[in-house]
């Protein structure tokens, strides 16, 4: 696979991991998995000991999950002197289909996409907790909330697509260190559009 240098480390080109197999999704579904994938995305590469100094954690647990991970390709040890192995994942982003083959595939997607959430969820909280605590500036610019708005199908994709090109120009920094402004921290943009229910054959209550 090719790779482009990055630096100290090498960062795939590959953009994106599909997971196509329920028993992926499932080893990925698990909150300490999830938060060891973020972590090797954001520093490019780290030992399982220095992983669980991170997120708090004893080393032979992180060791564990992430010989799981590695099973279904989502991180790889990485070639280094000495006896501890860097570990580092195979892809910037995970992907899996929003329409699912078959139950087992529904439900495997189903238990991810809900620790998923959950995570997300819980970054939410922690800013929260923290934020009278944070530079004005960023107390000011951080912001969440929510629109209602009345498109099709086809137009609800548009609208996905435009806001992945506004992202895509910041996006090389988190693997580039020299791309980044001084002034610059690591932001986490949640991305989340669904559809409201209706009740049967009457259009939703924009309230």
């Amino acid at each position: 696979m090719q790779r482009k240098r990055c630096k100290g480390y090498y960062a795939y080109v590959k953009r994106t991991v599909e997971l196509t197999d329920p028993r992926s999704l499932r080893a990925l579904a698990h909150p300490t998995r999830l938060a060891l994938v973020g972590l090797l995305r954001q520093h490019g590469s780290l030992t399982a000991t220095k992983s669980a100094q991170l997120l708090g954690l004893n080393s032979g647990s992180c060791s564990f999950h992430l010989r799981q991970l590695a099973k279904y390709g989502l991180v790889e040890e990485v070639s280094a002197p000495g006896r501890q192995k860097p570990w580092r994942a195979t892809a910037q982003m995970t992907s899996w289909s929003a329409v699912a083959a078959g139950p087992e595939m529904a439900a495997a997607a189903q238990l991810l996409s809900s620790v998923v959430a959950e995570r997300y969820f819980e970054l939410m909280l922690r800013w929260l907790d923290r934020r009278q605590d944070e530079p004005i500036a960023w107390q000011e610019a951080a912001w969440f909330g929510d629109r209602l708005l009345h498109l099709t199908a086809d137009e609800l994709t548009a609208l996905r697509r435009k806001m992945d090109e506004l992202v895509a120009p910041y996006e090389q920094r988190v693997f580039d260190p020299e791309q980044r402004p001084i002034e610059s921290r690591l932001v986490t943009v949640l991305q989340v559009a669904i559809p409201r229910e209706e009740e049967p054959g009457k259009r939703a209550d924009p309230s």
